[in-house]
């Protein structure tokens, strides 16, 4: 599960100066928690899991390669198929991140149960955004309220 903290509005702007003091920037921070949590993942598994793009995603994999953290490996039963797997530098970077997330969350006035309560509404949120659909209550005002069948007429 991704940090706390990166599900809070704002969350990812308290690790800008840490982590560029790792020589990370908040998307590849982000990557390698998903690869800490479960490494080995492929190029189009980390794409979904962000909801990028592979022409966003490849780019962001080629410079963690570059710093060396990461490395890809082609599938020998399918050359379509790519996964992402960490150099023990990139392990090695784990310790480092996981106290950028200690201080970062000490930062926040809320307690660990208000801050898991805000992150798993804010990934409900964000997985019926990406569903295309409204979540309900979102518009308050009916006048706002989108009318999800425009033709029909309520009686």
């Amino acid at each position: 599960m991704l940090c706390a903290v990166c599900r809070v509005p704002g969350g990812h702007q308290r690790y800008r100066e840490a982590l560029s003091e790792l020589g990370l920037t908040y998307p590849q921070y982000v990557t390698l928690l998903a690869l800490w949590e479960k490494d080995g993942e492929t190029v189009s598994a980390l794409g979904t899991r962000f909801r990028l793009d592979s022409g966003t995603v490849s780019p962001l994999l080629k410079r963690l390669e570059v710093a060396g953290l990461v490395e890809r490996r082609r599938s020998s039963d399918d050359e379509r198929r790519v996964t992402v797997h960490l150099t023990p530098r990139g392990e090695t970077l784990r310790a480092q991140a996981e106290q950028v997330q200690r201080r970062a969350l000490s930062s926040i006035d809320l307690s660990p149960s208000e801050i898991d309560t805000l992150r798993t509404l804010a990934r409900r949120l964000s997985d019926s955004v990406a569903a295309e659909r409204c979540p309900p209550g979102l518009f308050q005002n009916p006048v706002e309220s989108p009318d999800p069948h425009p033709d029909s007429r309520r009686v």
